[in-house]
């Protein structure tokens, strides 16, 4: 079968997209595209030893332009989210799958340094940068330029921004992505996958070209660049950790009592420990709702928590010990020491929490959201690319003591909004918060 982007590559052209450059529009999938059933030249094999690294590196070094990467992690299998396989594709280089975990020492992470060395000033083309970055950064590969084609997506105004859809639109063909989902610590991996995961990095440099072309036509390449060396320079910087995250238990809001929420608590800890001991996805050894079962039950003791169903099957009932130890640890609690019925507030917390507490922080949000909309909708962008929600929440709950230009501006860069951000938002965002004090 002849490869359907093979001739000319994705568009770049008025062709590209029905709507004008940045057109917010509805943009439903196309079933009469053709799909991508084979990369161009085959099916590279699987690198996974040391020789097969090396010879990778000299010949990705031997290509010229970007570098389009991706990663398979084992989301919801897995509790560490390394990369499981990183996909290469350069010109001239050709297409690379690497299994990283086998260059990896024992329970330990790859040093794929002297790969970055070979690639690290090349261009690199990732989609949704924010999700392969983390575990690209682990294992040493860290980009100096970078083209991110979901943002790219989403300042050019298109409601569907992943990979399937922009390839689609820019480069009329399909991708399947029903290995998407896939545990791709599976080992070996089956022909099918790397076949999928070839595909995902095949039209990446084609697609890249076109949407670089329609930023320069919507007038929106300085916008992209600086989100691009934003991602780049917070790339290595780890993100802090989460207050209390077992509060994000699924069902949580249906426990009331601060003994109760210790149950939560206790247990989540336990399966936490447990899962990062294991490596496996936390609900695959006990699920949320079965922590939820438990806590509810109001005369719950170590005793008697086997008489759960939830504890009675599976991976949870070989581990009964390590869930009585920690409903056992509650009953030796004092009460002051059990968790509050609410979370401890770390900043603003979400607006919609405002109106009770800071009516005046409150009636700024939406005073303010009804501008930043407005711009959005003008500018073809969506309002959380248009201005991060934290640096506005911030703004609103915050804002200076003299809101003019010049005062939002400052503000709005220390919160790390870019410059185009600032110039689109600074001065009607002071004309409103300067009216409200008015």
């Amino acid at each position: 079968m002849r490869h359907p982007a093979a001739a000319g590559g994705c568009r770049d052209d008025d062709s590209a997209a029905a709507a004008p450059p940045g057109a917010l529009t509805v943009d439903e999938p196309d079933e009469d595209l053709p799909t991508l059933l084979t990369p161009r030249d085959g099916v590279p094999p699987l690198i996974d030893t040391d020789a097969g690294f090396e010879a990778m590196i000299a010949a990705l070094a031997e290509g010229d332009g970007p570098v389009g990467i991706d990663t398979e992690r084992a989301h919801g299998f897995r509790y560490y989210p390394k990369a499981w396989l990183i996909q290469l594709r350069r010109h001239g280089g050709g297409t690379f799958l690497l299994d990283p975990v086998a260059l990896a020492p024992d329970d330990e992470l790859a040093d794929l340094s002297s790969l970055r060395d070979a690639i690290g000033q090349a261009e690199w083309i990732i989609h949704a940068a924010t999700q392969d970055l983390p575990c690209l950064v682990e294992v040493g590969l860290m980009p100096t330029r970078l083209f991110d084609t979901e943002l790219a997506g989403r300042l050019l105004g298109y409601p569907r921004v992943s990979l399937g859809a922009m390839v689609e639109r820019f480069c009329g063909v399909r991708l399947l992505k029903e290995h998407s989902a896939a545990d791709w610590s599976t080992r070996p991996l089956p022909e099918e996958w790397l076949v999928y995961a070839a595909l995902d990095v095949e039209l990446l440099g084609e697609l890249r070209d076109a949407m670089a072309a329609e930023l320069v036509a919507a007038g929106k390449d300085g916008w992209a660049q600086e989100e691009f060396a934003a991602l780049v320079a917070d790339a290595g910087t780890p993100r802090p950790p989460r207050e209390e995250p077992w509060r994000r238990v699924s069902g949580l809001h249906d426990i009331r009592g601060r003994r109760q929420l210790a149950i939560v608590r206790e247990l989540w800890t336990a399966r936490e420990d447990l899962a990062a001991r294991r490596d496996k996805a936390p609900g695959r050894i006990l699920h949320d709702r079965v922590i939820i079962a438990a806590a509810s039950r109001p005369d719950l003791t170590a005793g008697n928590l086997a008489e759960l169903s939830g504890f009675r099957k599976g991976v949870a009932k070989r581990y009964l010990n390590v869930w009585s130890d920690a409903v056992r640890r509650v009953e030796t609690m004092r009460p002051e020491d059990y968790p509050s019925v609410r979370a401890a507030r770390r900043g603003p917390g979400a607006p919609r929490t405002w109106q009770g507490h800071n009516p005046e922080a409150y009636a700024r949000f939406v005073a303010t959201r009804e501008v930043l909309v407005r711009i959005a909708e003008e500018h073809s962008v969506p309002p959380e690319n248009l201005l991060s929600p934290d640096s506005w929440h911030q703004l609103c709950w915050d804002p200076p003591a003299s809101p003019s230009p010049v005062a939002i501006d400052e503000r709005l860069t220390e919160a790390g909004a870019r410059r185009w951000q600032r110039e689109l938002t600074r001065e009607a965002l002071a004309a409103v918060l300067a009216s409200d004090r008015g």
